[in-house]
């Protein structure tokens, strides 16, 4: 099988939060992606390439009212992180000082030299890494 009849090819990931709408303005700073649908409840923004045109992806924030941020590394009886995403960048330091600059942390656990574990302010790992 070549995967699921039908599918179009439109992926959309989406984060909880206690605050979709904040959420979701950090993310377009740290991407530079506008926001195309904005609620108190849920939040979208279509994905873009290096260039800046749309891809088959987009990236939406949900109300979770009650939200248990996630830790990292993962320990046992704590909230666990969902998933994480990778974020490709050409100088790892310079995005991680952008990032912080827009009020991510630096993950005190960085389990490689060449990625850098970064939380979002919900708390969600993301990780920049160096893409050539």
């Amino acid at each position: 099988m070549a995967g699921i009849r039908g599918f179009t090819g439109w992926l959309g990931v989406v984060l909880g939060s206690p605050d979709p709408v904040a959420l979701a303005r950090f993310y377009r700073d740290l991407f530079g992606w506008e926001i195309s649908g904005e609620e108190p409840t849920w939040v979208t923004m279509q994905m873009r390439d290096a260039d800046g045109k749309g891809t088959w992806s987009n990236l939406a924030f949900q109300l979770e009212t009650v939200y248990e941020r996630p830790v990292w590394p993962n320990e046992a009886g704590k909230q666990q992180m969902q998933f994480h995403l990778d974020v490709g960048v050409r100088d790892v330091a310079a995005a991680v000082e952008d990032a912080k600059a827009l009020g991510a942390q630096l993950a005190e656990f960085q389990p490689q030299q060449d990625v850098r574990v970064m939380l979002d302010p919900d708390g969600h790992p993301f990780c920049l890494y160096l893409d050539d």
